[in-house]
C-alpha cells in the first residue's frame, strides 16, 4: 500500500527468526486495532507468525512497555493515536513518546518503529489507520520499517 508522494511500498521481507514485539494502546479503539492488524499482516508475510503483542491504555505508557520488550527482541512496533484537542496536552504526550522511543531504541540498540499516530483529527488519524477507505496503513509500514532496521542491524553485526 503506498500513501502518495515519497511513501514507498510496503517491502517483502524474509525476518523469518526476528523476534519481534508489538505495543499498542488501547485508546481510539478501531484506529489502534486496525494498525494492529496492519501490523501483524506485515509480520505474517515477512514469516513471523507469532508476534509478542501487548496491549496498554494509553500512548504515554507505550515508551516504558516498548523498553522492556527491546530487552528481549529484536524488533518493536509502537502503535497507538493521539489526536489534538483544545489544551497544550497533546504537545506534551506527542513530545514525550516521541522521545521515550527513540530513546529506547538508542539505549538498547533494538530498532524501536514509531507508529504512534500524531494527527489534529480523528479523520486524519483513521485515513492512516489501514482501515479499508484508508490512504495509508502506518502499522504496516511501521513494522516493516523495524523488520528491515532489524535485519540491517543483524547484518552489520555478523560482519568481521
Amino acid at each position: 500500500m503506498s500513501g502518495g508522494a515519497g511513501v514507498p511500498d510496503v517491502p517483502l521481507l524474509d525476518a523469518a527468526g526476528v523476534r519481534l514485539a508489538i505495543v499498542a494502546s488501547t485508546w481510539h479503539s478501531e484506529i489502534c486495532d486496525a494498525l494492529l492488524a496492519g501490523a501483524r499482516k506485515v509480520a505474517t508475510e515477512s514469516g513471523i507468525d507469532n508476534p509478542t503483542v501487548v496491549r496498554v491504555l494509553g500512548a504515554i505508557e507505550i515508551p516504558v512497555v516498548a523498553q522492556e520488550l527491546a530487552r528481549s527482541h529484536d524488533a518493536v512496533v509502537a502503535l497507538g493515536v493521539v489526536i489534538r484537542g483544545q489544551t497544550p496536552h497533546f504537545d506534551y504526550v506527542c513530545d514525550a513518546v516521541t522521545q521515550g522511543l527513540t530513546r529506547v531504541s538508542l539505549d538498547e540498540s533494538t530498532p524501536v518503529a514509531n507508529g504512534v499516530l500524531t494527527t489534529n483529527t480523528e479523520e486524519q488519524a483513521l485515513d492512516r489507520a489501514g482501515l479499508p477507505d484508508s490512504a495509508e496503513d502506518k502499522g504496516a509500514q511501521a513494522t516493516a520499517a523495524a523488520l528491515a532496521t532489524a535485519l540491517t542491524l543483524r547484518d552489520l553485526r555478523a560482519e568481521p
